[in-house]
């Protein structure tokens, strides 16, 4: 099942209402919310990162914030533990979320791959939209109803 279906799936098993928006394909956070007719602000964007926890220990982590903000790398580390991150090559994070880079939704369906988000994402805007698994895909849903599927931890990983 892809990871554009296994979102739907189970979005609609938590009987969240969601819009679907099909468009042009494009992985850039202006253009897209441009397309998708919605404010920058309002996209949560997500890296795939590597942070280093120990000299032999790493813990990869999908990191989720406003798309109009930039990630704090040592924010990241911090958030877990860690003393370093870095975002991972594009075949790692392929593999880590089977999404193409620009694709990948603020929900981890991998369980070697820990989610944080920024709190800010969810005191901005009532709805928040995402890319579906797909370049040519977003949803739109209620910023709550994201919290309370997704249960991620939270943490400030925006630079300031």
């Amino acid at each position: 099942m892809t990871v554009f279906d296994r979102l739907q799936r189970l979005l609609s098993d938590h009987q969240i209402t969601y819009k679907l928006l099909e468009h042009h394909a494009e992985g850039r956070s202006v253009q897209v919310a441009a397309i998708r007719g919605t404010e920058v602000s309002q996209g949560a964007k997500a890296l795939v990162c590597r942070v280093k926890i120990t000299s032999t220990q790493r813990r990869n982590v999908l990191a989720v914030f406003p798309a109009d903000r930039q990630a704090d790398l040592d924010a990241i580390a911090a958030a877990v533990g860690g003393k370093k991150a870095s975002l991972v090559p594009h075949d790692v994070a392929r593999e880590l979320t089977g999404c193409e880079i620009g694709a990948i939704p603020p929900f981890s369906f991998n369980p070697e791959l820990a989610l944080v988000v920024d709190p800010t994402l969810r005191t901005r805007h009532d709805e928040i939209v995402f890319n579906a698994g797909r370049l040519d895909a977003s949803i739109l849903m209620r910023t709550e109803d994201y919290f309370r599927v997704a249960r991620p931890d939270q943490a400030t990983i925006i630079r300031s």
